[in-house]
């Protein structure tokens, strides 16, 4: 495996693997894809479109023809998308009664360190046991830390951080200085099984390492090579982070695009297009060399020769608008309102045209059980996080109450955001969270209106 790319003064770069061709824009002129041709050779459930602007790239993923999934990577620079980086750090400021501290990481905006993401050596603190550390008793104002982006800056809000850093790769993720073992909950008991007999052999010795979902089937010498890579990763950022105790970046992670590949891609995928030639490039070489089997999966679509744009001609934009929409109209005739506050995020569940055909009973719980499945999925594809009530039609039985309750855990359960779901409430409420990332789909694609501030009301004047 190939040392990640050193530069003199500058950060360390997330760097594909090696194996990709030099001729890779020849290959991509001969997979173009043509709007009437038919693949029949890859099969899964879901497709991958991504569209690039001068702005961002936009990735749509589609479950069939539906869309599930809409991801906006804003151009990346020192402020936009920089969730992953790590930096050295210099603490600002400590604030005991929030116990989180401000981090100067050299970009505009501070960003935050809370005291659970604080790492440190128990020795250091003298007569305190574990449950009773104060955050101004393990950090101090001017100490210099490494640290890693957790979530974008949203908002007002500055990026959150953590000193607990991971360095992700195709099948592992290394914890640096840690004795951290861990294997994905989602693979089968069988294979976590099989990959706990290999960790030993592949652990490096000062780091720790948690085996990924994508390791599955994969063979021993295969998760050493990526092992051997991160470790070969986090000694190039040791070796830069010596060179200053200035506030930088010292490690970029991969584009948006190439990272949720990353994460993503495997069988289940029937293709990935993409409408940019430079974007192309960099992700099938990142393909051909983690998973060169899933290769011809990667394809261009040329605009300057398609009929269509992309998103035009798989349905993307058309779906886009209806997922800003605030009603969700459901198959049997009722419908959903999605209302945003500051505080939360609101769904109102009504019958609307669902007369039924039995009892009232009979009808609210039907059109529970549709608006359930149809909540996750709304959550999923607008990306909202945080606090969130659904507000069910009210059902007398409480075995009801309860099925709908666990339809909805059921749907949630897709999701790879993690959600915490409580029970229907007597007056038909559901309070929720959703782990929140990054911006909402909304956030992402429009700005608030200059003339009401985002309110939506005009008010009358000359009062």
């Amino acid at each position: 495996m190939p040392q990640p790319t050193r530069y003199a003064d500058a950060p360390v770069e997330a760097s594909a693997p090696e194996g990709s061709s030099d001729n890779a824009a020849g290959r991509a002129k001969s997979r173009k894809r043509r709007g009437g041709e038919r693949r029949t050779r890859a099969q899964g459930r879901y497709l991958m479109c991504v569209h690039t602007t001068k702005e961002a790239t936009h990735i749509a993923t589609l479950e069939g023809r539906t869309m599930v999934e809409y991801t906006v990577a804003k151009a990346a620079d020192e402020t936009n998308q920089i969730d992953g980086n790590i930096y050295v750090g210099r603490i600002q400021n400590v604030l005991p009664g929030m116990e989180l501290a401000f981090i100067d990481i050299g970009i505009p905006k501070n960003a935050v360190l809370y005291r659970g993401d604080i790492s440190f050596d128990n020795e250091d603190v003298e007569g305190v046991d574990q449950n009773g550390k104060r955050i101004e008793q393990m950090i101090r104002s001017g100490q210099t830390i490494i640290c890693q982006v957790t979530k974008n800056a949203i908002g007002a809000k500055g990026a959150r951080l953590t000193q607990e850093v991971s360095i992700p790769g195709r099948f592992a993720v290394l914890v640096p200085n840690s004795s951290t073992i861990g294997i994905s909950k989602r693979l089968p008991d069988g294979e976590r099984r099989r990959l706990r007999k290999i960790i030993d052999d592949v652990k490096p010795e000062r780091h720790g390492i948690i085996i990924r979902t994508a390791a599955e089937g994969v063979s021993a010498e295969d998760l050493a090579r990526d092992v051997t890579s991160l470790s070969e990763k986090w000694a190039a950022i040791e070796a830069e982070v010596a060179k200053s105790n200035q506030p930088r970046l010292v490690y970029r992670d991969l584009d948006l695009a190439v990272r949720v590949l990353r994460e993503e891609l495997n069988d289940d995928y029937r293709g990935v297009i993409i409408d940019d030639m430079v974007l192309y490039e960099k992700v099938r070489e990142y393909v051909l060399a983690v998973s060169p089997e899933l290769a011809d999966r990667i394809e261009y679509y040329d605009r300057g020769t398609e009929e269509l744009p992309l998103f035009e001609r798989y349905f993307v934009h058309e779906q886009l608008h209806r997922a800003l929409d605030r009603k969700v109209f459901l198959p049997s005739g009722g419908s959903l309102i999605i209302e945003r506050t500051e505080a939360l995020t609101v769904v109102d569940v009504n019958t609307g045209k669902n007369v039924g055909t039995s009892n009232l009973e009979e009808t609210v719980f039907r059109n529970n059980l549709e608006a359930a499945e149809e909540v996750a999925r709304q959550l999923r594809l607008r990306d909202i996080g945080g606090i969130i009530v659904i507000d069910f039609i009210d059902m007398e039985a409480k075995g009801n109450r309860e099925a709908v309750a666990s339809a909805l855990r059921q749907a949630l359960s897709r999701d790879k955001t993690r959600t915490q779901v409580f029970d229907i409430s007597e007056l038909g409420l559901v309070e929720m969270t959703r782990k929140r990332v990054n911006e909402s789909l909304l956030e992402s694609v429009s700005s608030v209106c200059s003339m009401c501030d985002g309110r939506g009301f005009i008010v009358a004047t000359g009062l």
